[in-house]
């Protein structure tokens, strides 16, 4: 049955962060916490959204993103998850299974740690166990490295949607076989004026202040010490880009899942890092395995 879609404004430190709600015809049997990636919005979501019928689904724009792009302060994963609280709180939510993808798993990881009582169960998609980094490497190395043509577009000026469209998203290797009017319409929401042009809402450097946290800070590594939310990585074969291999490589995939044996791993094929979730086979896939955690949150 199809979801109503609204959003509202919720007061953080620094400003005010975009939320979008689905709420489904009634009865409502679940809700849930979704969190984006990096340079994303909650316009990611629309496709899981749909693939979980009676499920209400709330989606923050992370700050520095979306309709959040203006709230002040510093970002990182500690000051995301406080975000993402003061949603719950302002929405009259307890306690929740939470979905991240990318760095949203990341932020799903320490919210889960900062405020334990909040989370019931946690459902990372392709994100939120430790990537496979260089030790040492400089900042905007990193974010080349993890982001790579998607560091470049936070830079670039645009004259307005069609361009941007054309100019970057029309082959974008990950959205070949993948086009859909819910991809345009999140692509039309990510950009915003800026003097006589349009740029994405995230800014370059909000993406390197995040990616450095999340790689190279001791806040996701103290919280997955501390992992106590039972948790499931979901993991696609291909990256950002469409290669191959993915965000985690099979040799350093075994080794984090050995580091932290409490996280159950699924492996879903033929999608990469953006598919997973935009895309309607995507959220296919992860329907019943996010139903499954639902139940069991309620068990």
């Amino acid at each position: 049955m199809p979801h109503t879609y609204r959003t509202v404004d919720v007061p953080v430190a620094g400003g005010d962060l975009r939320v979008g709600i689905w709420e489904p015809a009634e009865p409502v049997t679940a809700t849930v916490l979704a969190i984006h990636g990096i340079t994303s919005s909650h316009l990611a979501w629309p496709f899981v959204v749909d693939a979980l019928p009676g499920v209400r689904v709330i989606a923050p724009d992370l700050r520095g993103r979306g309709g959040s792009r203006d709230v002040q302060g510093p970002a990182g994963m500690a000051a995301h998850a406080d975000d993402v609280v003061a949603v719950l709180d302002f929405l009259g939510v307890d306690r929740v299974p939470v979905i991240g993808h990318s760095m949203g798993g990341f932020v799903a990881v320490v919210l889960a740690d900062r405020h334990p009582s909040r989370v019931s169960r946690l459902i990372l998609i392709d994100g939120g166990l430790p990537l496979d980094v260089p030790a040492g490497i400089a900042p905007d190395q990193l974010v080349q490295l993890i982001l790579g043509p998607t560091a470049e577009r936070l830079s670039r000026r645009w004259e307005g949607v069609d361009e941007y469209i054309e100019g970057f998203w029309r082959g974008h290797p990950a959205f070949v076989a993948d086009w859909s009017a819910e991809l345009e319409a999140y692509i039309a929401y990510d950009l915003v004026a800026d003097g006589d042009g349009f740029r994405p809402a995230t800014s370059y450097q909000t993406t390197v202040d995040d990616t450095v946290d999340l790689n190279l800070g001791a806040t996701l590594t103290d919280a997955l010490a501390r992992l106590s939310a039972p948790t499931i990585l979901v993991t696609v074969p291909r990256g950002l880009q469409n290669e191959s291999p993915g965000l985690y490589p099979p040799a350093h995939l075994a080794a984090v899942l050995e580091r932290y044996p409490q996280v159950q791993h699924v492996a879903i094929e033929d999608l990469n890092h953006y598919t997973v979730v935009m895309s309607a086979r995507g959220a296919a896939q992860l329907a019943p395995l996010i139903e499954r955690e639902i139940q069991l949150a309620s068990a």
